[in-house]
């Protein structure tokens, strides 16, 4: 397999083998520069001292947070994200205020806001109505420490709404309407996009330049690259054709241990220098 990208080892699948709190440093024991992770605490507005240990850990393992997801619900109880559940607004944009915290802190370049499930006491359209408003909102906030907001389609969840590509360009497209911020882009997980029926090599070509961030897992099953049919050779060859310049981060489920796990990306992978953050994502 072929490595056009710096990776990213992705802390809340990868490393699960240790508590939260030591994958930074099991990450950077494995040769990695750089981690990313799903919000990382219980509850959307942390208490001071939570926030500040898990800042502690990242310092500490010498790694660079360079995406981190926002305030998303009750993940394992199947939530999907705050950003268009109206009876959360207020929660979700406190915990905004939280993840720039965070960001300003360890100079996170990108925070992936997840689109929230469709409920059963909001109509589809007030509930796209408040993540148009909430993620201008959002991206406005993050501009102010330079990073870029993505939005990702997702599969396995039949109430989570964005489901290709273009489901998510569609939302981008109406935000862009709402704000002058120019830091929204999509994130393109090759593994959601593949299970959902998308057509990756489509996908690419139209869309190369909305990409902000990418993450990578073999389809079927979740695992690491070479246990299932994504091509990646050539998709990732072809990102980085398209003028993709950013991260490839490793959000999969080992098939057996971590550590086993990697045994398809060489060490010598696992370190590339960090890419500079005025560089990272898709070429603007």
């Amino acid at each position: 397999m072929k490595h056009p990208f710096p990776y990213a080892a992705n802390c809340s699948l990868l490393f699960t083998e240790v508590p939260l709190l030591k994958r930074p440093a099991a990450a950077r024991a494995a040769g990695f520069h750089a981690i990313e992770s799903w919000w990382p605490f219980d509850t959307a507005v942390p208490r001071e001292a939570d926030v500040d240990r898990f800042v502690t850990a990242v310092q500490d393992a010498d790694v660079e947070l360079i995406g981190l997801n926002l305030a998303a619900g009750d993940m394992p109880g199947g939530d999907r994200g705050l950003l268009s559940w109206p009876a959360r607004r207020t929660e979700f944009l406190d915990s905004v205020q939280v993840a720039i915290s965070i960001g300003s802190q360890l100079g996170v370049s990108c925070f992936n806001a997840l689109y929230g499930n469709r409920l059963d006491n909001a109509s589809a359209q007030e509930q796209d109505d408040l993540a148009a408003d909430n993620l201008a909102t959002v991206a406005e906030a993050m501009a102010s420490i330079g990073a870029t907001v993505v939005v990702e389609p997702l599969s396995g969840v039949a109430r989570y709404p964005l489901r290709t590509a273009a489901d998510v360009i569609d939302v981008l497209d109406r935000v862009t309407r709402l704000t002058t911020a120019g830091n929204l882009r999509m994130l393109a997980d090759l593994y959601h996009l593949t299970a959902n029926g998308d057509d990756l090599d489509a996908v690419i070509s139209r869309y190369a330049d909305r990409i902000g961030h990418l993450q990578i897992a073999d389809w079927p099953g979740r695992n690491e690259p070479g246990t299932g049919r994504i091509n990646f050779d050539k998709h990732l060859n072809a990102l980085e054709a398209a003028g993709y310049r950013g991260w490839a981060a490793l959000e999969y489920q080992p098939a057996t241990t971590t550590e086993q796990s990697l045994s398809w990306l060489p060490r010598n992978h696992r370190g590339a220098d960090p890419i500079s953050k005025t560089s990272q994502g898709a070429k603007q």
